[in-house]
């Protein structure tokens, strides 16, 4: 667990270290600020392509040797961008460093193949989810005031410098210190369903960033709907397939589907808006009369305390199930995150207003982000939890993708001049309210989507799931495979929830 948590804290730092930088990064590359959700949805929109990919390596070849090949990607991606000069340079750089998205589902895998066949590994596996999430959201923190702070007293490319290093780092404490589960599931690259996959996502976004541009038009129109009818044939090739890229069956059970289309709107929130956050904090209300005039170090303090909202929220995730059904707990959540954006809307004219909105947001964001992997993989088949688990992170990633690429025309749009009369390169308030509210609006559709679960649904293992899939008995896997004696010991809420 330690080692998993050095490397769910460096996911954190990346997540959070960029973001108030966001203005300099803008002014560094020559480009307007609604052009930084371009960023954004870039590294969505491949994380979402590579990540089912990864997961079903993951799954066959185990996730340990997944998880150390996306250490290296990133941690080159994250020098490249330290020395960028061209913006598409850095937006390619910005792109592949997306690989870390993996990571968590690797994360919670390793968690959940070593306590699968303990009496309580679904209570374990959500403690162990929970205790990384919160080493990620304790990194977001610490990135978000690092990068604020540094970005006022050190070059920029210095500054980029700070997450590359610490990507290492984590590599080499995964080489040396996480051991392998020693769970495979066998099969074969879906290749067919990963092209098709790949042209749904790139038609679709696509049409949206011509969108940006002209309008719209027969081109984004058709784009649109070839990128909707290849999603359409990725299900039926699925369907076909004896090794899907994406088990669909899997996907169509009660349990799991609602959680994978929660994850989908929950990316709009929680990945689409941290560019416009940024952005906001950082425009003068002195030109064009709204947003917080923050620099990058008191940028930093917001951002920093946002995460701290989303730390709580995962650090009291586990807690929270064991006297509320996990169900009732992502319900909960959910209201959360559309109450704080929404009431963004009319509470956004000063740091206190803007700060309180986005902690209650960020509280439930957190338990999301903790929730989301663990309902999965308690859903899953034992042997697909890699894929399960990434398929959280993937439809996360794809609602972030097309949020992102949506804000960044919605911000570009109705730009008002500064007090001078020139044009501004801030974003437009009207397309900031216009992100809260899709923020707001997409919780809420995710509540009701989440009424739609079993009410006893990921509160413990199901023997049925295991029985019959080719894995051994809890009797036949290794000692390797067990988790320590530390950590095999419940507490006594855990004990309390199994019995129920």
């Amino acid at each position: 667990m330690g080692a998993l948590v050095v490397v769910e804290a460096s996911s954190g730092v990346l997540q959070g270290f960029y973001t108030p930088l966001f203005s300099d990064i803008a002014d560094k590359l020559a480009i307007h600020d609604a052009d930084i959700n371009w960023l954004e949805a870039t590294q969505l929109l491949l994380s979402a392509i590579v990540l089912p990919v990864l997961a079903r390596l993951g799954d066959m070849f185990g996730h340990r040797k997944v998880l150390i090949g996306s250490l290296i990607v990133t941690a080159l991606a994250s020098y490249a961008l330290a020395f960028s000069t061209s913006f598409p340079v850095f937006l390619i750089a910005w792109a592949i460093q997306g690989f870390y998205v993996v990571w968590l589902p690797m994360n919670v895998s390793i968690i959940h193949s070593r306590a699968r066949n303990l009496p309580n590994g679904a209570a374990l596996t959500r403690r162990g989810a929970g205790i990384i999430v919160v080493a990620l959201q304790a990194g977001a923190i610490l990135g978000a005031l690092a990068g604020g702070q540094l970005g006022v007293m050190a070059p920029l490319w210095v500054t980029l410098l700070v997450p590359a290093v610490l990507v290492t780092i984590a590599l080499v404490v995964v080489i040396f210190k996480v051991p392998d589960p020693g769970v495979r599931g066998g099969g074969s690259i879906d290749t067919r369903g990963t092209m098709v996959l790949t042209l749904a996502l790139l038609a679709i976004t696509g049409g949206l960033s011509l969108l940006r541009y002209n309008g719209i038009n027969a081109w984004v129109v058709a784009m649109v709907a070839i990128g909707a009818a290849l999603l359409w044939l990725f299900i039926k090739v699925e369907q076909r397939s004896d090794d899907p890229l994406i088990d669909i069956s899997m996907v169509r059970r009660p349990e799991p589907w609602p959680v994978f289309l929660t994850s989908a709107l929950f990316g709009v929130s929680v990945l689409g808006a941290q560019g416009p956050l940024s952005t906001f904090a950082r425009t003068d209300p002195a030109e064009v009369g709204y947003g917080l005039g923050l620099d990058s170090a008191n940028a930093s303090y917001l951002i920093g305390a946002y995460v701290v909202s989303l730390l709580i929220g995962a650090a009291v995730f586990s807690k929270a199930s064991t006297v509320w059904t996990p169900r009732l707990v992502l319900i909960g959540a959910s209201a959360l995150v559309a109450g704080g954006y929404l009431s963004l809307i009319p509470l956004h004219h000063n740091f206190v207003q803007v700060l309180a909105c986005m902690m209650v947001a960020g509280a439930g964001s957190g338990a999301l982000v903790a929730a989301l992997p663990a309902a999965a993989a308690a859903a899953a088949p034992a042997q697909h939890t890699g894929i399960a688990t990434g398929l959280t992170n993937t439809t996360k990633t794809i609602g972030g993708s097309f949020a992102s690429s949506a804000f960044a025309i919605a911000l570009a749009s109705g730009v008002t001049a500064t007090a001078s009369g020139e044009e501004s390169t801030a974003g437009s308030l009207s397309g900031y309210m216009t992100v809260w509210a899709i923020c707001g609006v997409t919780a809420i559709v995710a509540m009701v989507v989440l009424f739609t679960v079993p009410k006893v649904a990921f509160q413990a293992n199901d023997p049925s799931r295991a029985e019959g899939d080719g894995l051994p008995a809890a009797s036949a896997v290794p000692d390797a495979v067990a988790l320590s004696s530390d950590a095999a010991l419940p507490s006594a809420a855990a004990e309390q929830e199994d019995k129920s």
